[in-house]
């Protein structure tokens, strides 16, 4: 995407290439950021049309303006993503995917009732026996996106659905599917004569 916008260029910084400088000046200041309606800020790559030099009263940076391309990410609705579980609390598990944090609410982690094991900090499943801990990579479907507000972003996030969950699960179930059938054992009957 493309951006206008306005850059301090820090003193130690000023005689290099001007175009580079406020590059590295909009990175600092926009990368990993949340833009209300646009979405999160990964990389600043390029700046052009590079204006101004304004020097404020005892401010030894530069100010420019200028236009600005960067990498974005916007989530989608209903997008799959992957990512890992960085929080685990008594409503749900929040997951970092790429630099941005979604939640899972408990209800929407796994097809079983689900208790928060607060001294091992992980959940577990009462009948299939699964934990899911802080580090676990997870596979998720984005369920609700709000990038309105600076300090109130939500993403909420469901693993409930085939396909979705601990890739650890995904992966024993996939083992399991391989294994043959066993086929049911038959009992002889004798026949009188």
């Amino acid at each position: 995407m493309t951006f206008e916008g306005s850059v301090r260029v820090m003193p130690e910084e000023i005689g290099s290439e001007k175009e580079e400088s406020v590059r590295k000046s909009l990175g600092r200041t926009y990368e990993n950021k949340i833009l209300a309606d646009t979405g999160v800020i990964l990389a600043v790559t390029r700046a052009w049309d590079v204006e101004g030099g304004a020097i404020e009263v005892e401010d030894p940076g530069v100010y420019y303006d200028a236009h600005f391309e960067a990498l974005v990410f916007v989530p989608k609705l209903h997008e799959i993503v992957v990512g890992q579980v960085v929080d685990i609390t008594d409503f749900g598990v929040f997951i970092r995917f790429g630099p941005i944090d979604g939640l899972c609410h408990v209800s929407q982690v796994v097809n079983d009732y689900v208790s928060h094991d607060k001294k091992s900090e992980m959940l577990i499943t009462k009948q299939g026996n699964k934990t899911l801990k802080v580090g676990d990579t997870v596979r998720a479907r984005v369920t609700g996106v709000s990038l309105e507000k600076k300090e109130v972003n939500k993403i909420t996030l469901t693993m409930r659905q085939p396909g979705l969950g601990n890739i650890e699960w995904l992966k024993a179930e996939k083992e399991e599917k391989k294994k043959p059938a066993k086929s049911p054992v038959k009992k002889a009957e004798s026949k009188k004569a």
